[in-house]
């Protein structure tokens, strides 16, 4: 199994890599997914994982406490909603099909917010 998280834990670092250029794409969900594979396969590339310098910061304050920034929370509420106007305009979805896209992008939503801001450093 030690093989198959440090395969996966790759993938998933290539995919936050691509992720960083592509907009439609987030990064942080997936180097968190390669953080949790590494930490059951590599404790070397967990480690460079954490002392990363662009994300080192804000996956050691999500293991550590849990916590998003204000300012990605704002991010990501902001896009979430610019993007479900798009759909709306875009793709004039049935009531029920935008319902749903709702429900799933206020879920999501929700759990950014109410998660805790980092300590001060």
């Amino acid at each position: 199994m030690r093989i198959v998280y440090l395969c996966l834990g790759c993938l998933m670092v290539a995919t936050g890599v691509v992720g960083a250029f592509l907009p439609v794409l987030p990064t942080t969900p997936f180097l968190l997914l390669a953080l949790w594979c590494f930490s059951k396969s590599s404790p070397r590339l967990e480690a460079w994982l954490l002392d990363h310098p662009r994300f080192g910061k804000s996956l050691r304050n999500w293991r550590e406490h849990g916590a998003i920034p204000r300012r990605a929370k704002i991010a990501a509420v902001s896009l979430m909603t610019m993007s479900y106007l798009f759909y709306l305009i875009i793709m004039a979805p049935l009531a029920l099909h935008a319902l749903i896209v709702a429900a799933v992008m206020i879920g999501a939503g929700t759990f950014v917010v109410t998660r805790p801001s980092p300590p001060k450093d």
